[in-house]
């Protein structure tokens, strides 16, 4: 059946169609949703809403604008009425000041206040452009200093960048989604623009990778991988920048400069009887490592870390240290010793 079949059906009632009709945008809109909220878990709240929403209201869908354009809007909006209701979240960097490293990395952030890493793979994050008028790639739209920046934004003007510059909509579009004028967009947008700016590197991770070519990337992986295995401090200071800033969200603690990550390291995961096993894996279109820490006789899942690199250099080191961060990238929560 094709999509007009596919939705007189679903007007007549039938959820397994509707269910077919929405399918293929699913995994766009729930990108879509972690851009304006910051979470994955967030995001599966407000898609399941939007769709719910979108069943409820299918006979208000008169096709004046394209099926894609009308789940976006309601999607959009759905995340407006979260954004409204739960914090803002951020990355430690956002929240304290930089720490020092012999203090130890404090006690943890209960609230929900702590961006998530998005399993771009599992969630069937596309390359490229998501439209011709598009600015930022699907992917490079999803990484970690661009989210970041996304959630420092008023929500309207957050949800006005997403859909120009994410998603390709035009200012008219997006002032019929958001229900006000295209003047009013535009100027939203260029606020937009200028805040973001000062808050996301030059060059993008896709761009910086780009760069690199799959020998390099692979080398990275190796090294990094092999230096936290062997406890070699001195292997991961080689890889870090001189500014280098490492953060261990939901703890607020987190540390600015090459010297203070070292020490860090040397006196917290690279001490004396403290053993990992790294597994490469992917996280906000950048490269990022599943961390195992020997417990009990087994390694069991201890943080999720995201890399930032500045050419061959480690600009930043976010590790994510919870297990429920695991699953969504289909990683298991332990792993026996290979030895």
């Amino acid at each position: 059946m094709n999509d007009a079949l596919l939705l007189e059906a679903a007007r007549a009632g039938a959820e397994d169609d509707f269910a077919r009709l929405v399918e293929p945008h699913r995994s766009a809109l729930h990108a879509h949703c972690y851009r304006m909220l910051g979470s994955v878990a967030d995001a599966e709240d407000a898609l399941q809403d939007a769709l719910l929403n979108a069943w409820r209201g299918l006979a208000k869908f008169e096709g004046r604008s394209s099926l894609r354009s009308w789940l976006y809007t309601i999607a959009t909006n759905t995340s407006l009425n979260l954004i409204g209701r739960r914090p803002k979240r951020v990355l430690p960097i956002d929240y304290a000041p930089a720490a020092d490293p012999h203090g130890g990395p404090g006690l943890p952030v209960a609230e929900s206040v702590w961006m998530e890493p998005y399993a771009d793979e599992k969630f069937g994050l596309q390359d490229g452009l998501a439209g011709p008028e598009a600015r930022f790639e699907q992917r490079e739209s999803v990484e970690l200093a661009f989210i970041a920046a996304l959630q420092h934004l008023p929500a309207r003007q957050r949800a006005v960048l997403i859909l120009r510059d994410v998603l390709g909509f035009s200012a008219r579009e997006v002032a019929e989604a958001l229900e006000t004028t295209p003047v009013s967009v535009d100027s939203a947008l260029q606020r937009a623009h200028k805040a973001v700016e000062t808050r996301v590197p030059a060059r993008s991770q896709q761009a910086t990778m780009r760069d690199l070519d799959d020998d390099a990337l692979r080398a990275t992986v190796d090294r990094y991988r092999s230096a936290w295995e062997r406890s070699d401090v001195d292997a991961v200071k080689a890889m870090l920048a001189e500014d280098a800033i490492l953060a261990m969200p939901p703890h607020p603690t987190w540390y600015a400069g090459r010297d203070a990550v070292v020490e860090f390291l040397r006196l917290r995961p690279f001490r004396a009887g403290w053993r990992e096993r790294i597994v490469p894996t992917g996280a906000n279109g950048q490269l990022a490592f599943a961390h195992y820490a020997w417990k009990d006789d087994r390694f069991v899942a201890h943080a999720l870390g995201v890399l930032t690199l500045r050419g061959e250099r480690i600009a930043d080191l976010t590790f994510f240290r919870s297990s429920d961060t695991f699953a969504p990238f289909g990683l298991p929560p332990t792993l026996e010793d290979p030895s």
